[in-house]
């Protein structure tokens, strides 16, 4: 038996990390939604199962879609800064790619568990993605959401006014993506 990859890319999703806020001045904050505007995920198929998946993210494709909350609405200036502020904290020079590399896919009741290895910062962690996958006729629609700690990889959330208004820790990774049957 063969096997043949379907090739998945930006224009057939969403990759997006959603960010909160904490500190004391917290409510002075934006919950950030950002968008990876490049990435590639590579799904190995033996027959009718997958048997490997990789998603690459290219940091540097980092665009701050909107902000949630604060005292005023987030400004296109602002979107600037906060892009330029997340790119510094990732250190997109010398860590210019996140990636995740599953060598193990079960079946679940709702799609595929992806067990791994994600690399962000230069550092590798075990990671399980829980992949939901849902007929919509002719399409297969994939969805997942993953909370990732900042700080487990290195990364240190952006903070202001003495660390009393800072990005949450967590954020939220969510993925959809669509591919023809």
């Amino acid at each position: 038996m063969t096997d043949s990859t379907w090739t998945l890319t930006a224009a057939d999703g969403e990759l997006q990390v959603l960010t909160g806020v904490g500190g004391p001045a917290a409510k002075m904050g934006h919950r950030l939604t950002i968008a990876m505007a490049s990435w590639r995920a590579d799904v190995t198929w033996r027959g009718s199962k997958p048997i490997a998946a990789e998603l690459v993210v290219d940091v540097d494709s980092l665009q701050v879609l909107k902000g949630e909350g604060g005292v005023t609405p987030l400004s296109g200036p602002e979107k600037v800064v906060v892009r330029s502020n997340a790119l510094n904290a990732m250190d997109v020079k010398k860590y210019p790619q996140i990636r995740f590399s599953a060598d193990d896919i079960a079946k679940t009741d709702t799609g595929y568990r992806l067990t791994g290895t994600v690399e962000i910062h230069g550092k590798s962690r075990p990671q399980s993605v829980d992949l939901e996958v849902d007929d919509h006729g002719g399409t297969w629609v994939m969805t997942a959401e993953v909370p990732v700690a900042q700080t487990e990889f290195g990364v240190k959330p952006y903070s202001l006014l003495m660390g009393t208004m800072k990005v949450a820790d967590e954020v939220m990774v969510k993925f959809i993506a669509r591919h023809p049957k």
